[in-house]
């Protein structure tokens, strides 16, 4: 397994926590649903734009310094929700939530992370985001929402693309559930991987606090169904919108917006951000890439709300790309995950201080002294067709 100093891209993370997770667990964290088209375009997005830089400007010191709802941030970046973390590094969300407090980045806790919401304010405060699943149990996602509250969080986040589960065929294959566990036909593959397995049979695995009670969740191969959106409500609605709305006085973010058309509805409920998001390619494949939808949710937007972006950042150019397509910040998922299951809060660091030191370098090359700086016009739109083969 590669050394974190190593490690000077996201995509040597990537390989890094593979080496050192059992496979149906890496891939737990790495797949997406179906034929995985929409995973793999939301990176592919990102690289059929080129970039036409501008020249003798004095770029000699760049500051990537911005507000994220009103808030100071060192970047422009939140770290977006991702679940089960846990399983993968004991302790990970705590070790997410530290390295954003250290840069002034919100991080978003997920329903399904294994700490608590008084764990995560207690152990690594500082700009705390909730977010919640649309879980079926009404009585449940309200205490939820009420204990987020009183423990201080300054936003929470409603995630909106996950009615049900998508058919995520990795998981599927692996006879994934949670808690996760080793069984007959998966035993070799977690065989490979001693320290996980030692660790996760002496010490028990990790549980989801917020979850705890709900029925066990098992991937059934005979009816096609992941373990993904098996507790969630279909029926939830812009009233049910409303209704959150009502209950939390603080700041709302909906995630999962694509389509210009639900902007006005959502804007008009009085949200304060809204995040283009296709939950990473793990729910509905074929999807639209999230930097495609982008300039269209913009223009949607009318400068009424921040528009963040979630999906496919791997580079420090991926952020000044969404920048200059009108994005006021990304939510990484994937390349601070990597990070945290590479190595730990010094994974997550890594994975920051990459994207930071690559956004400045390409700031610096596109003659953007600062991120108002950074436009459009230095962007080479993708030509019809001029699209890269994917494998």
């Amino acid at each position: 397994m590669a050394a974190l100093e190593d490690c000077y891209s996201i995509a040597r993370l990537r390989a890094a926590a593979r080496a050192r997770l059992p496979a149906p667990v890496f891939d737990f964290f790495d797949g997406g649903a179906e034929d995985e088209l929409t995973l793999r375009d939301n990176q592919d997005a990102f690289q059929r734009i080129r970039l036409v830089p501008r020249v003798l400007r004095d770029v000699a010191r760049v500051d990537l310094s911005t507000r994220l709802l009103g808030r100071p941030a060192q970047l422009p970046v939140a770290i977006g929700p991702t679940g089960a973390v846990g399983f993968g590094w004991r302790g990970g969300d705590v070790d997410l939530a530290r390295a954003a407090a250290r840069l002034d980045l919100p991080y978003a806790l997920s329903t399904s992370a294994t700490a608590s919401i008084e764990e995560i304010a207690d152990k690594a405060p500082g700009r705390l985001w909730f977010q919640a699943y649309i879980l079926q149990d009404k009585a449940r996602l309200d205490n939820l929402i009420a204990r987020a509250l009183a423990a201080g969080y300054e936003g929470l986040v409603i995630t909106v693309d996950l009615p049900v589960g998508g058919k995520r065929e990795r998981d599927l294959a692996n006879g994934l559930g949670f808690p996760m566990k080793i069984t007959p036909r998966n035993f070799w593959q977690f065989a490979r991987r001693p320290a996980w397995s030692l660790d996760m049979l002496i010490r028990r695995p990790p549980i989801m606090p917020s979850l705890a009670g709900m029925r066990k969740v098992e991937a059934n191969r005979k009816a096609m169904e992941s373990v993904a959106g098996r507790n969630y409500d279909p029926a939830f609605d812009f009233t049910g919108l409303a209704r959150i709305r009502e209950r939390w006085p603080r700041a709302l973010i909906v995630k999962g917006v694509v389509h210009p058309g639900d902007v006005d509805p959502i804007v008009a409920l009085g949200v304060d951000a809204l995040v283009v998001s296709n939950h990473g390619g793990r729910q509905l494949d074929t999807g639209i890439a999230t930097l495609d939808a982008l300039p269209d949710i913009v223009a949607a937007a009318r400068g009424r709300v921040p528009v963040l972006l979630d999906g496919g950042v791997r580079r420090g150019s991926d952020i000044f790309k969404a920048l200059a397509l009108g994005a006021a910040g990304v939510m990484t998922g994937r390349a601070t995950l990597f990070g945290v299951l590479a190595g730990g809060q010094d994974g997550v660091a890594r994975a920051l201080d990459i994207l930071r030191d690559e956004l400045a370098r390409t700031m610096q090359l596109c003659g953007a002294r600062t991120l108002v700086d950074i436009s459009p016009d230095v962007l080479r739109m993708p030509i019809e067709g001029n699209r890269r083969e994917t494998e």
